[in-house]
Parts: structure tokens; C-alpha cells; sequence
């Protein structure tokens, strides 16, 4: 049986580790709440058993010889308390590049959380992994989600047309990346352990 690594990403307030089954509740919540459903394309769940079926792909990716797809759940560090997910995707090993997803629950709205989990994940990806690019997306109204990627240092690349199928309807993406070599947001500490 694959045992989940011990790969734990921590920063001043923020503890990153790789989602097991007993994020299954959690998460659950998480991906239940309309707010956080706003702009993403996963939609809310029906039950709990739909949310197992998501996660349990991730759940194996983390377990894998060479991660290719990693799968954090956020925790405030001084509480264990489970505050969000956080994604990065790996590319072919000859481009070394990534993309990162992230979603908070709504009670961690503008405090930062955002910011501080992926300048860690970029230290992590850059750092850690040797990767060159790094890359998200986001429908364009969501002003949260740009704002968080801009402090962290990433730069918008590109509009791509009705990208996104929201439960509204179709909603254009903004392309958002960083180079190993670009400038970021160093000021918050992320490099305490990994």
C-alpha cells in the first residue's frame, strides 16, 4: 500500500501538507459554500460521496513515486485549523514549468492567506523543484483571486476568450505567470521548513 509523502510547506501563519481522507469533510464544506463556487468551473457538489470522487484522484496523485499533481490542504499553523486547498500541476519535465489553483474558505477572505500560500508554493516550485514558469488562470471578474496573484509578483500574459463554463455562463480567463528569474514578493517568510 502508497503511503502519502511528508511533504509539509510551511510559512509565518500558513502550514501547506498533502490532502488525505480525512480532508473528505472539509472539503466537502469548502466546495459547498456558493461564495467560493462563484468562479470556479467544479461546481458544488450534490453530497459527500461526489466530493470523494474529486478528491480521490488527488488523494492518489500525492501518493505517486514523482508527483506530478500536488494537492495541499491550507492550515492556519498555529491551529491546524483547515482553511483551503491549494494545487500545482506539473508540466513535462523538459519545459519545467507548473500551475497552481488555490481556493479559501470565505472566512479567510482577505487576510493574506492567499498571498502567503503561493508565494510559498512559488518558493516551492522554484526552489524546490527547479521549475522555470510558473502559471494560474482566473475569470476575470475575480477581483480577489487578481489581486492575490499580483502581489505575489505574477504577471497577466493574456485574456483567453469564454474559457471558463461558471454557472452563470461562459466567463473569460486571465493568464497569469511567473519566471524563476522574475522579481516577486519575498517580504512575507516562507522559507522557514519544508
Amino acid at each position: 500500500m502508497l503511503l502519502i509523502k511528508k511533504i509539509e510547506l510551511f510559512s509565518s501563519r500558513l502550514k501547506l501538507r498533502l490532502i488525505d481522507n480525512a480532508d473528505l469533510n472539509a472539503i466537502h464544506i469548502l466546495h459547498s459554500l456558493a461564495e467560493t463556487d462563484e468562479f470556479n468551473a467544479l461546481g458544488i457538489p450534490k453530497n459527500l460521496g461526489e466530493t470523494n470522487s474529486i478528491i480521490e484522484p488527488w488523494i492518489l496523485a500525492n501518493k505517486e513515486a514523482e508527483i506530478q499533481t500536488y494537492t495541499f490542504a491550507i492550515e492556519e499553523r498555529n491551529t491546524n485549523q483547515f482553511i483551503g486547498l491549494f494545487g500545482l500541476k506539473l508540466g513535462t519535465k523538459k519545459y519545467r514549468k507548473g500551475e497552481v489553483w488555490y481556493k479559501l474558505h470565505l472566512d479567510h477572505w482577505g487576510k493574506g492567506f492567499g498571498t502567503e500560500a503561493l508565494n510559498r508554493v512559488l518558493d516551492f516550485g522554484f526552489d524546490d523543484l527547479n521549475l522555470h514558469r510558473m502559471q494560474a488562470g482566473c475569470a476575470v471578474d475575480n477581483i480577489g483571486s487578481i489581486k492575490v496573484l499580483e502581489k505575489a509578483g505574477m504577471l497577466r500574459e493574456g485574456r483567453g476568450r469564454q474559457l471558463l463554463p461558471l454557472k452563470w455562463g461562459w466567463s473569460d480567463n486571465f493568464e497569469y505567470a511567473i519566471l524563476k528569474t522574475d522579481d516577486r514578493n519575498t517580504n512575507l517568510q516562507t522559507k522557514d521548513n519544508l
